[in-house]
């Protein structure tokens, strides 16, 4: 068989074509996707199964830009859109050009088809002329691109196989987090564009980090330019992982964003069954029963917001749930036995990382896996126990030598193994093997104490 029909009946056979391809790194894919056409098909679906976009003005109006999207949106399964706080994403209050005084702003997206140049002239963007006047000899491009909610659509549908959407907006100040930003204009026009583009096969959605107040313009049931059915894209996610900036508790400060969170959440509890959070920064409550946390029961200041609801939130159950992960919180032990108890049906895995409690104790909390299993075999967890020596380092040693050694090594390790497997007979039960691993196994490798003593005696190596 000659080269070239050895190397066509490789490149032709799928599995082992694509095994080869997953081992190339991305700039030989580069170059490699530029010798012909039948390598830009074959790589494409590598080269761009992860997509990146950094939001700046013209991301999604140049046109340059949008033809090549068209032309790879198709190999897109996981796209990250970040978008960080800062200098250039801060907007001043609009003041009135003649008083001088601050104008208010009503945000309404407008959700219209791209339009040519003439149309868009005969209908205002921002609901007047007046303030659309305002807004653009005030705001920076920026803001303009972010509102432009028909551009995030024309981009979103060029995504049609897109599995994993992954949001970052890291950065914000504290002293900015209940003024409106750039930032969530940009999260509103994302979440239309989610809702209006044909994404069938969106299943996986990550919020890595984000900040409190984004959950208002991201919540598809209460945020700007939502519809009645907003959330049947939502219902599609079966993998949610949220990062949130922690703010500081105080009893005279709003809870607000702890309603926000628990109303976004809720729009999950019928398709989640992966569920992952995390605070960053100081420690925060338990996200899956905010119902029951003390700071939201306690009514609030009448000066913080007197018109504020005070009904108590509805405690959260998900249907679905699988696996679930908190890490950084503070929460009860009653919290705990509650969530487990509610979902006892369902989860099967959860993990509290990083996490204490600021009442009871972890046997309270997790005393519903006793009811349920109907004993306490869940608390013995088998412990392994292992001494690890020092290694030192040989100076000196001629490569014949250290080839020696390591096959003694080999030896030894092999008949270890052989050992082991001798003692997971069933003859031993089910829990009697493994002390005698861990007595016997020791002696096996290491020997005794004055085997050690005389092997680092040795003249064979210099030790230092």
């Amino acid at each position: 068989m000659s080269s070239a029909s050895a190397f066509l009946q490789f490149w032709w056979t799928d599995r082992v074509r694509d095994n080869f391809l997953s081992y190339v790194p991305k700039e030989d894919l580069c170059s490699l996707r530029l010798a012909c056409h039948d390598f830009g098909v074959r790589t494409a679906p590598l080269l761009f199964k992860e997509l990146a976009i950094t939001f700046r003005p013209s991301t999604f109006t140049k046109p340059a830009r949008m033809a090549a999207l068209d032309r790879i949106g198709r190999q897109v399964r996981t796209l990250t859109f970040n978008m960080p706080h800062g200098p250039d994403t801060f907007l001043p209050p609009l003041l009135d050009c003649v008083t001088g005084e601050e104008v208010s702003f009503v945000y309404e997206p407008c959700c219209l088809p791209t339009r040519s140049s003439a149309a868009r002239l005969s209908v205002p963007t921002y609901g007047s002329w007046e303030m659309t006047d305002l807004l653009v000899k005030q705001y920076p491009p920026l803001f303009h691109a972010a509102a432009n909610v028909s551009s995030f659509i024309r981009a979103f549908s060029a995504l049609p196989n897109l599995k994993h959407l992954k949001i970052s907006c890291p950065g914000q100040e504290a002293t900015h987090r209940y003024r409106r930003s750039t930032v969530d204009y940009a999260l509103i026009s994302l979440r239309i564009a989610v809702e209006r583009s044909p994404l069938p096969d969106l299943d996986t959605l990550s919020l890595l980090p984000v900040h409190p107040g984004s959950l208002l313009y991201l919540n598809p049931t209460m945020g700007f330019g939502a519809l009645p059915n907003s959330a049947k894209r939502w219902r599609q996610i079966r993998k949610l992982a949220i990062h949130m900036d922690t703010i500081p508790y105080d009893p005279t400060s709003p809870t607000d964003h702890l309603k926000l969170l628990h109303s976004y959440l809720q729009t999950f509890s019928c398709s989640v069954r992966r569920l992952v959070f995390r605070w960053n920064g100081l420690k925060g409550p338990f996200p899956l029963a905010l119902g029951s946390e003390p700071s939201l029961t306690i009514p609030s200041p009448p000066l913080a917001c007197p018109r504020r609801c005070h009904l108590a939130l509805r405690p959260l159950k998900f249907a679905r749930l699988r696996f679930m992960e908190v890490e950084n919180a503070s929460l009860d032990a009653s919290q705990v036995s509650s969530f487990i108890t509610a979902h006892r049906r369902s989860i099967t895995e959860f993990n509290f990382e990083d996490s204490s409690l600021r009442t009871g104790t972890w046997d309270e909390a997790l005393a519903p896996l006793t009811r349920i299993s109907g004993n306490e075999r869940w608390k013995k967890k088998s412990e392994e126990v292992m001494d690890v020596p020092l290694v030192l380092s040989p100076v000196g040693l001629e490569a014949g030598e250290v080839r020696r050694v390591r096959e003694e090594q080999e030896c030894v390790m092999e008949r270890m193994r052989k050992e082991q497997r001798g003692w997971r007979s069933p003859a031993l039960g089910s829990g009697g093997w493994g002390k005698v691993m861990g007595a016997r196994g020791r002696g096996l490798f290491w020997g005794t104490e004055e085997h050690m003593r005389r092997f680092l005696r040795s003249s064979v190596l210099a030790w230092r």
